[in-house]
């Protein structure tokens, strides 16, 4: 028998400042990869909490004039009232100033160091105290820090050091004999060529001459721990290493979140500590990109971080926990602004899923008073009206997507059904059918179909919108107590709306958000009314034609981003295609184009490109196709869009 538990966590978030969006984005990705895995039946456990030991801490608390632990109390608060106002249902909130965790820390010290593993030296190197952590002179960028962007100071002192070196041949072969292990792939390969240079041994001590902070070394009163060995350990600590029942219960199915700014102490540091403490190794670790906002990595010092407790309070805590797994590919990184969540709602909120619920339920009233109709099961197979198989094709691709965090896919393929059953009464047309009599088993089964529709949707969307998922089962007359879920397996038949069921009169799931216009628009009749009668005869249609009109809402479906060629090779039997690897930031893409008549293979590489990113893959001469590069053409030439300047791989472009 299959066991089924699981053990999810966040990253234990630094208290140096208060909760932004990126914070959030985990902690929300982690409550609906545990909610789904729930819907699978499997016994969960969520874990997060707050790290409050190290320099940053004592920086943060001089400077508002208290102490470190007052201070650490006073910003772990704001993450645990956070949770609640983002419906964020953990089991736990642990915190490294918690006795029980620095128990368990000075533990797993002892073990390593009577091991033979923890060993005492001086050292001479170039320190960080943004990050808290020495850097190799390899890992900086011009010198300085990459993440802070401060050129680090020489430090010269003595201090405890774990051997990683020794583990290092383990590690690589752990990472490769186990696919799953590091996921999106990009991140596995990411850690897999950090591993190809030789592993530097971890300082995991500071002098107490320079910091007391910290948890006290167990071996010796002059020292304390590093704040990253103190800090994973948590995910341990936190569920009753090393004899409580949660520990046995959970530790063997765990999986971290985290952001890819923190995936070396977790793909490297943390294996590796478990393993010279003869701990079992964690299950998997799942990396996400980073939220960028006006353009760039959120920071305090460009005034970019957004506050997540201000968006919910704007537009409501279901509806921001849709756009951030929505519009995040998770791997990859995303822009936040205003104008993508509005357009998030207005779109996909009230016009696809809003409009589909108030359309059917307002049928089912104009023309049944609310009570659910029995299919004609004759006519439904003669006439085609089934929407069984269409609520399977998403079921089953929402659970396969939502089984590897890929929670864009696992949304877009419930969207892809709400989309399939407002064309299926736009098809149907149930007004129509309701003007003659004799169609009424026709229109009953069509209603039928459409509330057996919803009922499957307000199923699928619980992970992410839990309380829009109980106000549409209300509704419909299946919800069930204190907004529960349906498993996988209770959804899965068709044919569970009961008859004779009186439905409620629906509200509003989702009101349109009207957006202020700023910039006057003039139609083209006002502007040809002040050209001359002579200026309008010049003027030549376009040519070709332009295509159908579209709405900015059908527009913002398409995800154009910058992308670097680095590599351009020639397809055989072919003098149109080239076959290109695109760098896009934190993915590589493979792309065909058909550009080899203008480009050689020298040429296109290096360029700046624009890339439709969610183009669904493709095979093209027998090669895989991960999106389309834009290009202008005249029939004679194609020339390559692109910029003015330079501008990182993967921006958003608009």
């Amino acid at each position: 028998m299959t066991i089924k538990n699981q053990f999810f966590t966040t990253p234990i978030y630094y208290v140096n400042a208060k909760p932004h969006l990126g914070h959030a984005y985990t902690s929300i990705a982690a409550d609906v990869a545990t909610r789904f895995k729930q819907m699978e039946e499997y016994d969960t456990f969520f874990l997060t909490g707050t790290d409050e030991h190290g320099d940053k801490i004592v920086q943060a608390a001089e400077n508002q004039e208290t102490t470190p632990k007052k201070y650490a109390d006073k910003i772990s608060k704001l993450f645990q009232d956070l949770l609640p106002l983002l419906n964020i249902k953990n089991n736990h909130f642990i915190r490294t100033t918690d006795p029980s965790h620095i128990k368990v820390v000075k533990k797993v010290l002892s073990k390593i160091y009577e091991s033979g593993d923890i060993y005492f030296s001086s050292y001479e190197g170039l320190y960080c105290f943004g990050c808290e952590r020495f850097y190799q002179e390899r890992e900086l960028v011009d010198g300085k820090c990459p993440d802070h962007g401060v050129e680090p100071q020489t430090i010269k002192e003595s201090n405890y050091f774990f051997k990683m070196s020794k583990y290092q041949e383990w590690l690589i072969n752990h990472i490769k004999t186990n696919p799953d292990f590091i996921r999106p792939v990009q991140y596995k390969t990411e850690i897999l060529s950090f591993l190809k240079e030789p592993l530097e041994d971890l300082c995991i001590s500071r002098p107490k001459s320079r910091l007391t902070w910290g948890i006290t070394l167990p071996f010796d009163e002059d020292y304390v721990t590093y704040v990253w060995f103190d800090a994973l350990v948590n995910y341990i600590s936190g569920i009753g290493y090393p004899e409580g029942e949660l520990y046995k219960k959970f530790w063997s199915g765990a999986r971290h979140f985290v952001a890819k700014d923190i995936i070396k102490p977790h793909g490297i540091y943390w294996p590796i500590m478990l393993k010279a403490a003869g701990i079992e190794i964690y299950n998997g670790l799942n990396v996400h990109g980073f939220w960028n906002v006006k353009g760039s990595k959120m920071s305090k010092s460009i005034g970019n971080v957004t506050d997540p407790i201000q968006v919910t309070k704007e537009y409501g805590v279901d509806a921001f926990r849709y756009f951030l797994m929505r519009e995040m590919v998770f791997g990859l990184d995303a822009n936040f602004t205003q104008e993508t969540i509005v357009t998030r709602i207005n779109s996909d909120l009230a016009n696809d899923l809003g409009n589909v619920f108030s359309r059917v339920l307002s049928m089912s009233h104009r023309y049944f008073k609310g009570e659910v109709r029995e299919p004609d099961t004759d006519i439904e197979k003669d006439k085609s009206l089934s929407l069984e198989t269409d609520a399977k094709i998403a079921m089953g691709t929402f659970k396969q997507a939502m089984a590897l965090c890929e929670f864009h896919k696992g949304v877009g393929a419930i969207w892809q059904f709400i989309s399939t059953m407002n064309k299926y009464i736009d098809t149907n047309e149930p007004w129509a059918l309701a003007k003659n009599d004799a169609n009424t088993p026709v229109l009953e089964t069509v209603l039928y179909n459409l509330l057996e529709g919803l009922r499957v949707v307000s199923c699928l969307i619980y992970p992410i919108m839990p309380h829009t998922s109980f106000n549409m089962q209300k509704t419909l007359g299946i919800a069930k107590k204190k907004e529960g879920y349906y498993t996988l397996e209770e959804m899965a038949s068709w044919g569970q709306m009961n008859k004779r069921t009186i439905l409620t009169k629906p509200d509003i799931l989702f009101p349109r958000i009207q957006v202020d216009k700023t910039t006057k628009v003039t139609p083209n009749a006002e502007i040809n009314k002040h050209k001359s009668q002579k200026d309008i005869k010049k003027t030549k249609a376009l040519k070709p034609k332009l295509k159908k009109e579209i709405t900015i809402e059908d527009f913002a479906k398409i995800d154009l981003r910058t992308g670097t060629v680095i590599k351009a090779e020639k397809i055989e039997k072919s003098d149109r295609l080239l076959k290109l690897k695109v760098d896009l930031g934190a993915d590589i893409r493979q792309v065909v184009a058909g550009v080899a008549k203008n480009y050689t293979t020298e040429e296109i590489v290096g360029k700046q490109v624009i890339v439709v990113a969610n183009l669904k893959e493709a095979k093209l001469m027998g090669e895989i196709s991960q999106g389309m590069i834009l290009a202008a053409s005249n029939k004679k030439k194609l020339v390559l869009s692109g910029f003015d300047e330079k501008i990182a791989p993967g921006n958003p472009v608009k």
